[in-house]
């Protein structure tokens, strides 16, 4: 499996070798000891999936400390422009944010820590989209921010007409109102110790 570093350090893309012929394919779509080489020691507890159509347009989510989650995400079917926005005040990279294409046929997959919203719209006609978190949903400490803030300058790379959220992200705050996170506190390396 092939790691490659985005924009902002911590967000990591994962891309599978995927082996393939007439009778279909395999590969490995999580391994510890890499995850151990290039993050630290994370503990995935919960696994969620969702299925959209076409303009679908989740996020920009997160959860409020100490609720905090990290998650693996990829398409398992279709494809949809991926997310994640640092959150963390005194960060290099805070208010910035990562894009990427996560498509079922390429299998590829994003690491989004902990201090992070992350979000995603839907490309293809229909797309499946699994997550890893590494702590359970809180009711209680579920938050966001608003998907278009002008601040953020986040081309969803969809026509503004086909887009659709959900009436609770249609008026989630601004960025502004997510000042939660702390860069000392929420670095891969305090998270996640033992990178080899």
């Amino acid at each position: 499996m092939q790691v490659i570093p985005t924009a902002i350090p911590d967000v990591l893309m994962f891309e599978p070798q995927v082996f393939g012929d007439d009778r279909g394919y395999f590969f490995e779509s999580f391994r510890q000891d890499l995850f151990d080489r290039h993050i630290g020691r994370v503990l995935f507890v919960q696994d969620n999936e969702s299925k959209s159509s076409y303009g679908v347009l989740r996020g920009l989510h997160f959860q409020k400390p100490p609720f905090t989650q990290s998650k693996l995400v990829r398409a398992l079917y279709g494809s949809v422009l991926d997310v994640a926005v640092d959150l963390r005040l005194g960060s290099p990279c805070y208010g910035r944010h990562v894009t990427c294409v996560l498509d079922a046929e390429k299998k590829n997959m994003l690491w989004v820590p902990k201090g992070f919203a992350h979000g995603f719209a839907v490309l293809s006609r229909e797309a499946v989209f699994a997550y890893k978190c590494d702590n359970y949903y809180a009711p209680s400490h579920d938050a966001g921010i608003l998907w278009n803030d002008p601040a953020l300058g986040i081309d969803w790379q969809l026509p503004q007409e086909v887009i659709r959220v959900s009436g609770k992200d249609a008026v989630q705050p601004a960025f502004t109102s997510a000042a939660l996170f702390r860069y000392d506190d929420f670095r891969q390396e305090k998270l996640y110790p033992g990178v080899s």
